[in-house]
């Protein structure tokens, strides 16, 4: 009897420790912000439960990274920029339910952030707006629209911008295709991206998350370059969620469910703004709004209609970004 208490004891210490490590998969440019939050969140979680917790992290572009957990890949957490990349895990295998934004907070949202442009110091091109990054003989980086969330929110950024100053859907076609004409290379994702522009220092403007802006002057000095914030952009909203199927079939719900909830703390809050991503809790961005530029910004619904919309719009196979691109 006294052996098979010592095997029970056994089989469920090794449950718990199957429990307590999670995979985050998350978009190109968070690796510093989670090299901060992890280590804040595995401290919370052995103060209060006693348990130790690895936390894996996964980085690429978001679309791509988003599709390969609907393949497959076993992440118990994903943390994108966008909510599309997060409801292909419902639409393609019913991996999270269809309401998944409403279980958290603002939708799922803890923080946000916004496209900007990276300049050279000096700004030797005089760039100042969205229509100077048009003119023939200026050279622009961005992320690949088709596989970045980074690169589709610039894209829909200067799309957005002809719309909101009262042009048509053809004027802001016609400008997004003089745009992408002055781009010299499409990397993957946000952080090809920035190798490209800020260590092979090729292109006049990188167009990036505001968060990267502020990473990229403190790695390689404050001196190189500066950044341009454009007179109408829009707001990358940054949604988080659970992988239920994962979590239900690895026993890590409760612990993913607490390291989501730690990005909505006051200490997950305070991380994201010392990484510069705008926080959405509002008490805490009332706290920092000296913090951030306050800019006119637009979200996706309310140029687009949804995340969806613009998906099928713009970037399906075959859809307006494929026939810019292709001329």
């Amino acid at each position: 009897m006294f052996r098979y208490l010592i095997l029970s004891l056994l089989l469920m210490s090794s449950a718990v420790f199957a429990e307590t490590s999670l995979l985050n998969v998350s978009y190109d440019v968070t690796r510093e912000f989670y090299n901060e939050l992890n280590p804040a969140f595995i401290k919370y979680w052995k103060e209060k439960t006693g348990e130790d917790v690895t936390i894996n992290q996964s980085h690429g572009g978001s679309s791509k990274q988003a599709r390969a957990v609907a393949d497959g890949l076993e992440a118990d957490v994903i943390t994108m920029n966008r909510s599309s990349d997060i409801d292909i895990l419902y639409q393609r295998g019913k991996l999270i339910p269809e309401n998944w934004q409403e279980r958290l907070p603002h939708a799922s949202s803890p923080t946000a952030s916004t496209s900007v442009f990276l300049v050279r110091k000096g700004n030797p091109k005089n760039i100042k707006d969205w229509d100077d990054l048009v003119k023939p003989g200026i050279s622009v980086i961005i992320p690949n629209p088709k596989t970045s969330g980074n690169g589709k929110y610039s894209y829909l950024a200067a799309w957005g911008y002809v719309i909101k100053n009262g042009g048509d859907e053809a004027k802001a076609k016609d400008f997004v295709t003089k745009l992408i004409k002055n781009v010299p290379v499409l990397d993957s994702g946000g952080r090809g991206a920035t190798t490209t522009f800020a260590q092979r220092n090729i292109g006049d403007a990188l167009l990036t998350f505001e968060n990267e802006v502020f990473l990229i002057k403190k790695e390689l000095g404050e001196d190189k370059f500066e950044t341009v914030y454009p007179s109408v952009s829009v707001l990358a909203e940054n949604p988080i969620s659970l992988v239920d199927k994962v979590v239900d079939k690895r026993k890590s719900r409760n612990v993913a469910q607490a390291y989501l909830d730690f990005h909505f703390s006051e200490e997950g809050q305070g991380i994201a703004v010392r990484h510069n991503l705008r926080p959405q809790v509002e008490s805490i961005a009332d706290k920092h709004k000296a913090t951030f530029k306050q800019l006119n910004l637009f979200t996706v619904n309310e140029v687009f209609g949804s995340w969806a919309k613009a998906e099928k719009t713009h970037f399906a196979d075959g859809g307006l970004f494929d026939q810019i691109y292709g001329k």
